[in-house]
């Protein structure tokens, strides 16, 4: 799960575990302690290195506060390198022009188009112009419009929980007027949500899948997201109506009050209807432009933070909204997210220090035989298996952590980009279907207003179980 994607909720979250109710002290100190120890002892190549990387691992998956995980793995890795002064300011001078610091920024600059998103009215739009658009047609219709536009939002903005806070409010009243339950809603929010977030062009978890797999958006969309988007369509069908019936029999509708229209208020400033209208074209247009030079030039890493500064630039444009206002919302989303864009550098300086170590190199001295005499297919899919036991909050580190220490042995098997696409998407987002209940599940239920979680780990291990016969196929077809 990546950060912008979890926990949205209309509840308020249990804030995040200090460090000293986790296991992390108890693993940190002698993990250090070891660290110093083996640095003032040990020369690179050593498997040693690999220590920072495990730590990390660890403390995530414990509890640990993600900035701080990744400060203590940091931590670990100075003490095992202890390079000298010019050698530490060279890696810390390279982290700031480093892919993965670079990543970090591309959320900010996707947070703060979101925000002039909300502001102009766009986003709201966006709902509502999907759902007028299947008016009278039925339940089924309205559930996959539903979908469509939480898909929507959610591909536009690069996050699953801002999407569908303000996706929310316009879904429920429809929702409950046309009998669904508020199960059912979630449902559909869910899988309509996911699927935008992994078909999502400036999202930061799938500009590290594209990074690392050194593949273009079209090989990402043809193998990777393509794939799970539709499979999550044509099982909705089957899906939501199970849901509603079960649901429907325990009566889990919304109460009358909550049938009436939500009428939208914006803040100060709001643009007019007919600015509003204008905004989404020059939105939309813009962003296929964006995404169509991208998929036709291949363009990279950096691509992202001239397109998202545009697309804020022109939406407030086309909307009038006045110089202050536009950049007072650019600043107000990108200051939410200034805190990955820390962990972010410090990630990149912990695989930089890390690389000073050169534990990849003993691992394929040591392992190079039988690694190559390793098929493929097996290697791939146990990667990607490891997408049940992700780092949790942090899609983007957890696909570039994979990179960094599977990509070399992959490389060495002949695992070519479209292969490690999947892979990479697999391993990243498989958690958010399950097997377990996870913070994205729980934000779609408290946006929905629903309260009973069976159903939304059913959906998610509907998708699961064929997701994972999709990708086995693709992958042996590949390689």
């Amino acid at each position: 799960m990546s950060a912008t994607d979890a926990g949205a909720r209309t509840r308020q979250a249990k804030p995040a575990r200090p460090l000293h109710r986790t296991p992390a002290p108890y693993l940190a100190v002698p993990a250090l302690a070891v660290s110093v120890t083996v640095g003032v002892s040990t020369d690179a190549p050593t498997l040693w290195g690999l220590l920072p990387v495990v730590l990390y691992a660890v403390l995530a998956l414990t509890g640990a506060d993600l900035a701080v995980a990744t400060a203590v793995a940091l931590l670990s890795a100075v003490l095992l390198a202890l390079p000298a002064p010019g050698t530490a300011a060279d890696v810390l001078g390279g982290t700031l022009a480093d892919p993965v610091t670079l990543i970090g920024l591309i959320i900010v600059f996707g947070a703060a188009v979101g925000e002039v998103l909300r502001v102009t009215g766009v986003a709201d739009a966006l709902v509502r112009g999907i759902l007028r658009a299947v008016e009278g047609r039925g339940t089924t219709a309205l559930t996959y419009a539903m979908m469509c536009a939480c898909a929507v939002l959610v591909a536009g903005l690069g996050t699953l929980a801002g999407a569908l806070a303000i996706a929310a409010p316009l879904l429920i009243p429809v929702a409950a007027r046309a009998g669904l339950t508020r199960s059912t809603t979630a449902v559909t929010m869910f899988l309509g949500g996911c699927a935008g977030l992994a078909l999502a062009p400036f999202a930061g978890s799938n500009i590290a899948i594209m990074q690392t797999a050194d593949a273009g958006y079209l090989t990402y969309l043809a193998v990777g997201a393509g794939p799970l988007a539709l499979l999550s369509l044509l099982l909705a069908a089957v899906v939501v109506p199970w849901v509603q019936r079960r649901s429907a029999a325990r009566g889990d509708f919304y109460r009358p009050e909550e049938v009436t229209r939500d009428e939208h208020t914006g803040p100060a400033g709001t643009p007019s209807d007919a600015r509003t209208r204008r905004a989404t074209r020059a939105f939309l247009l813009t962003l296929a432009v964006t995404v169509v030079y991208a998929a036709a030039t291949r363009a990279g890493t950096v691509f992202p933070l001239l397109a998202l500064p545009l697309l804020a630039l022109v939406t407030a444009a086309a909307a009038g909204l006045s110089p202050a206002l536009a950049a007072r919302a650019a600043l107000t989303g990108a200051r939410r997210m200034l805190p990955m864009l820390l962990l972010f550098w410090m990630l990149a300086a912990l695989f930089g220090f890390v690389d000073l170590l050169r534990p990849y190199d003993v691992v394929l001295e040591s392992l190079g035989p039988d690694l190559r005499a390793m098929a493929a297919l097996p290697f791939a899919l146990a990667v990607a298996a490891l997408g049940w036991v992700g780092v949790p909050g942090a899609t983007a580190a957890q696909v570039i952590l994979i990179g960094e220490v599977f990509g070399p042995i992959g490389d060495e098997l002949g695992i070519g980009p479209a292969a490690w696409v999947i892979v990479l998407l697999w391993a990243s987002k498989a958690d958010t279907y399950g097997p377990l209940p996870n913070a994205n599940m729980v934000g779609a239920m408290g946006l929905a207003r629903a309260e009973r979680l069976p159903y939304l780990l059913g959906a998610g291990w509907a998708l699961l179980v064929p997701a994972c016969a999709l990708y086995a196929v693709l992958l042996d077809v590949i390689l």
